[in-house]
């Protein structure tokens, strides 16, 4: 009877198919994480000092976990059909308020609770339509409904942990002493988000659909990827102001490097890795996707964080009028910059050797030309180091596609193959619909 409860109206929900792709609206979900994104990085560029830096992990890591829940939820259950667009609306409004409040979330602790507890009561409100759905999606199904037991507490004592580090730090006497307090506490939350992610192992898990799986993780760095673009243009203040010939090359160079570092991993790493993950089956498929997607994934965005944050602040002073085209970059600019492109890849090494089991002796090369140049970028003048910068990252690329010429034609071919062999029977599937097979629902 409760089945068919839901089932009313807007009808059942439906279980993800093995060969499912993203849907629609799980595009439309992705959204909100894009002004999370960009909140997270206009919020740090506003007042880039170490503690501002480690304020935006914080909430990044946190915002994170939620992605890595809702993919879990996804891998189960068709996020755009049924009754769950309903619930996810809800949980888009929620993730959307936690975002408008993020910038009040590590303010001034005279500034008041509201901000802070509005961050929590969003969060426990997504993390509540997840676990509701999930719970949904595994019925019938008693290890994954173990499992969705065994992180019920994460849930609890995370959301918990939030309430307290907005409540607490403003009545400590001792300020200073509320702040670090308040910093500790998100700590725990990202410990206990994580670990419990590790002690919970693979056994119970589910990847119905490697290839939604893999798609979901790349669109959703691609967006981070569109958020260094959007730094360059609006944080430059590129857009409504006079066309200066500096501005032409540091928009030039903020889209070169960053289609390189787009480049580095989707040309090559990516499809092979989405085909390992393929190969793969139970406990190694599941254990893959978490190591590789769910917690990898999470530096290589940090990295993009970083270097559009840097970015921004080198095209603002190449465009200042009153500084000129020698003037250097102020502050932490250029380590920024430098470091968020070496984060990004040192995670997506991490990535190819923990999907394919190899390491490029070219991405090792680049680390160590982008940790030589970091010295080098902060004593040219910004445009120079912006530069210099884009030149390793399309180096990398050039000296790549040269030297792996034959794996990437061979890749390619194999790509084709599958795509091949997939759009044959989804084919010969439609002709027998069509034909008025078996499979037809009645009229």
């Amino acid at each position: 009877m409760g089945r068919d409860r839901w089932g009313k109206g807007l009808g059942p929900a439906v279980p993800v198919a093995p060969a499912a792709r993203v849907d629609k609206f799980e595009v439309f979900f992705d959204l909100v994480f894009v002004v999370s994104f960009f909140i997270i990085t206009r919020a740090t560029a506003a007042n880039v000092t170490p503690r501002e830096l480690l304020h935006a992990m914080l909430v990044l890591a946190v915002l994170w976990w939620c992605w890595v829940v809702h993919s879990a939820v996804a891998s189960r259950l068709r996020l755009g059909e049924g009754f769950v667009p309903v619930l996810m609306v809800i949980g888009m409004v929620a993730l959307f308020t936690f975002a408008l409040a993020l910038p009040q979330t590590f303010g001034n602790l005279q500034q008041g609770t509201a901000g802070p507890i509005l961050v929590t009561v969003s969060y426990m409100v997504i993390r509540a339509v997840h676990m509701s759905l999930y719970a949904y999606a595994t019925r019938g199904d008693p290890p994954a409904r173990r499992k969705l037991w065994q992180l019920a507490p994460e849930v609890l004592i995370t959301t918990c942990l939030l309430l307290i580090a907005a409540l607490l730090p403003p009545e400590v006497d001792d300020p200073g002493l509320g702040l670090w307090l308040r910093d500790g506490l998100w700590i725990a939350v990202v410990v206990i988000q994580y670990a419990s992610g590790l002690l919970a192992g693979a056994e119970g898990w589910q990847i119905t659909s490697a290839e939604h799986w893999t798609e979901r993780y790349d669109l959703i760095l691609i967006i981070a990827l569109g958020e260094s673009v959007i730094s360059v243009g609006v944080g430059g203040n590129l857009i409504g102001k006079p066309v200066t010939w500096p501005a032409i090359p540091a928009a030039i160079f903020g889209i070169l490097f960053t289609a390189a570092l787009w480049w580095a991993h989707f040309d090559m790493i990516g499809p092979a890795a989405r085909i390992a993950l393929h190969a793969a089956e139970g406990r190694p498929r599941v254990a893959m996707a978490r190591d590789a997607y769910a917690y990898l994934y999470l530096p290589m965005i940090a990295g993009v964080i970083l270097f559009a944050i840097g970015a921004e602040e080198l095209v603002r002073t190449i465009t200042d009028p009153v500084g000129g085209v020698a003037e250097r970059a102020h502050g932490p600019a250029v380590p920024l910059l430098f470091a968020g492109v070496m984060l990004y890849l040192a995670a997506d090494m991490a990535f190819q050797l923990r999907t394919l089991r190899t390491v490029s002796w070219t991405r090792v090369a680049t680390l160590v030309a982008l940790a030589a140049g970091l010295p080098v970028g902060r004593h040219l003048p910004a445009l120079a180091a912006l530069g210099l910068l884009t030149a390793i990252c399309v180096a990398l690329v050039a000296v790549e596609l040269v030297m792996m010429a034959e794996a990437r034609a061979a890749l390619r071919r194999a790509v084709y193959e599958e795509k091949a062999s997939h759009e044959a029977s989804e084919a010969a599937f439609r002709a027998r619909w069509h034909d008025g097979g078996p499979e037809r629902p009645e009229e």
